[in-house]
């Protein structure tokens, strides 16, 4: 079985301590670079991730104060 491209990989890891109530509404993820050491990748995949979880309503990024888990994340 193929692996997952890191984006997607950021994207279910998220995804999944949302849903797990691991992070909570309001609650400030890592930042780019962190995440970056984190699944030992340059931050284009990265900020894709973010990028596909803010459009889909998982996650609210403000420039310059970092990526927060939505008030209301989908179900």
């Amino acid at each position: 079985m193929p692996r997952k491209p890191v984006y997607q990989q950021v994207i279910d890891d998220i995804t999944a301590s949302i849903r797990a109530g691991t992070l909570k509404p309001g609650d400030k993820l890592p930042s780019i670079a962190q995440l970056c050491e984190q699944y030992a990748a340059s931050d284009t995949p990265i900020k894709r991730a973010l990028w596909q979880l803010d459009t889909t309503g998982w996650i609210e990024t403000h420039q310059g104060k970092g990526s927060f888990v939505a008030a209301n994340p989908p179900e």
